[in-house]
């Protein structure tokens, strides 16, 4: 059997899932699909307006006796199912076995009066990176397809304690190590705000999904922007955690084992207040009891409460940068980080330009590890199906690339250890001088908006904070507009890579994608940047998305 036959195979047994009610009979001819769930016809008016709630109001009005979560969960497959239909974005979709266990909930609740715990009934979207038992976890690789999982990663356990309905996992990059996402199993996941703009990567399935509403909550994960990337281009919240906050336990991944620069989950939601349902709702079940690599770390309810004076008071100390040295970014993703900066200002709040320390350095350092190993892993995965790497990362899995050896390595590691010091050291030269605590920054987190695909060509605002593991939350901000956002022909590119990035910026094209930018924060200060964040949004209008 050809890789091609296995990849057919796959998908007869994916298009399968998807009940006949629910499928489209024409596909619509626009670029946008974000309206298409109110005309199919599939959908009714009440479950339209159930998963366009938040994920607050549900788990509430579950827990109350006002909505089922077999309704919740149905609204959601069915939205699913367009969403899949329309941008692409699904690997594994299971309605029978969500409906299944949403009535397991439902009759727990009307027998006892009691939920299961603070997501009772509520379904949330998985990234294929994370094991159910049962399914596959082939995460868009051929060779994977067909192996059937024995058990859950950690934090699926831990989410259905919590009383979490699963019911899809969603598209990935081929190895997960870019930042748009396409694989040869589905093929390419488009945005739905405009399917010839990028859903990001390598979450970019849990961004689409999210962004079209046919989930609320979506878990990703994230090494160099892979949360934040499809949280900014589809118009969400994201958040970044430091390493050991959230479990990463029995997971699916490339390159397992490398331990320098960690990859980490996190939620994409619609609000801060459905984000914070997530965090809380995960730290209660104790990860650390687990995953050994978890911090001991409930939710600290203290940290948020520190920070509210200063929010209520104009109090906050912000440092913000729009240019990190290698890539300046396109005008929309500048008048994003100016919005904000103003924005607080005109609260009350300090705000200062931030100098990004040794980005280019962070960045240099990032992509070595990231090769480290020549690309072995990936290309020998690839070989064992016979499937061709994607264009996106060709360089990447060459297997005549120089690996890292064991002192090299250590070297490596010392290098991010001294780095991510300095780092520490220029925040304390600032407070200094500031005479005040500098409570977090503002800055890119892609030098794009929502970009045109196969046009993702830089990482380094996403992949220094990986290395500095810090805490960032993705902030949704504006939209472009070809009236506001003209492009700067007398601009010099200050670096090859950035000449690359500017002669991709066409004003037209880029009309109406979304803009964000990144709040960071140092490590484990995931309270203290949400709230920060929440902070953000509600003083630019985006708190909650229509």
């Amino acid at each position: 059997m050809t890789w091609e036959d296995v990849v057919a195979d796959k998908l007869k047994r994916l298009e399968a899932t998807i009940p006949q009610e629910w499928r489209l009979q024409a596909p619509p001819t626009e670029d946008s699909v974000m309206d298409y769930p109110k005309k199919s016809g599939i959908m009714t008016p009440e479950e339209i307006a159930i998963t366009e709630s938040s994920a607050t109001d549900l788990v509430a009005k579950m827990a109350a006796g006002q909505l089922t979560s077999v309704a919740v969960t149905t609204a959601f497959c069915k939205r699913a199912a367009l969403a899949h239909q329309l941008t692409n974005c699904s690997l594994e979709f299971f309605p029978e076995m969500a409906l299944a266990r949403a009535k397991e909930l439902d009759a727990h609740l009307k027998s006892t009066g009691k939920t299961v715990g603070p997501l009772h009934g509520l379904p949330i979207s998985l990234k294929d990176q994370f094991r159910i038992k049962g399914l596959e976890t082939s995460m868009a690789y051929v060779a994977w397809i067909g192996k059937f999982e024995e058990g859950n990663s950690v934090l699926v356990d831990l989410l259905l304690k919590a009383g979490a309905v699963f019911y899809v996992k969603t598209s990935v990059p081929q190895s997960l190590m870019v930042c748009e996402t396409i694989n040869n199993v589905t093929g390419r996941t488009v945005n739905p705000r405009n399917k010839n703009w990028s859903c990001g990567g390598s979450s970019g399935g849990e961004g689409a999904m999210v962004g079209f509403r046919g989930g609320i909550i979506g878990v990703g994960t994230d090494i160099g922007g892979s949360i934040r990337v499809p949280a900014a281009f589809n118009f969400l919240y994201g958040i970044r955690p430091s390493h050991g906050r959230l479990p990463y336990a029995k997971m699916a991944n490339s390159m397992v084992g490398q331990e320098t620069v960690h990859s980490v989950c996190g939620p994409m939601t619609h609000s801060v207040a459905d984000m914070r349902l997530f965090m809380k709702s995960v730290l209660a079940q104790e990860p650390w009891q687990y995953d050994s690599k978890v911090v001991p770390m409930p939710w600290r309810q203290s940290e948020e409460d520190a920070i509210k004076p200063k929010l209520s008071s104009g109090g906050l100390t912000v440092g913000y940068f729009n240019c990190d040295g290698n890539v300046l970014p396109h005008p929309p993703i500048l008048r994003g980080v100016a919005t904000v900066a103003e924005a607080l200002k005109k609260a009350g709040h300090t705000v200062f330009e931030w100098a990004p320390y040794k980005h280019p350095f962070a960045v240099d350092l990032t992509n070595k590890i990231y090769a480290g190993d020549g690309g072995t892993d990936i290309f020998n995965t690839l070989k064992a199906s016979g499937e061709p790497p994607i264009p996106n990362f060709k360089e990447l899995i060459n297997p005549s690339l120089p690996k890292v050896d064991m002192n090299e390595l250590w070297d490596v590691q010392l290098q991010k250890w001294n780095y991510q010091m300095e780092y520490l050291e220029q925040i304390r030269l600032v407070e200094k001088k500031l005479g005040r605590e500098v409570d977090a920054i503002i800055a890119p987190i892609t030098p794009t908006a929502a970009v045109r695909h196969n046009q993702f060509k830089y990482y380094g605002y996403a992949t220094a904070i990986n290395l500095l593991d810090f805490t960032s939350v993705v902030v949704p901000v504006t939209w472009a507009d070809k009236n506001i956002d003209k492009k700067n022909e007398a601009y010099k590119p200050i670096t090859e890579i950035d000449g690359v990035v500017q002669a991709e910026y066409d004003a037209e094209a880029y009309h109406g994608a979304p803009v964000a930018v990144q709040i960071i924060g140092r490590r484990l200060t995931e309270e203290r940047i949400m709230a920060i964040s929440e902070e953000i949004g509600r003083l630019l209008g985006n708190e909650i998305t229509p």
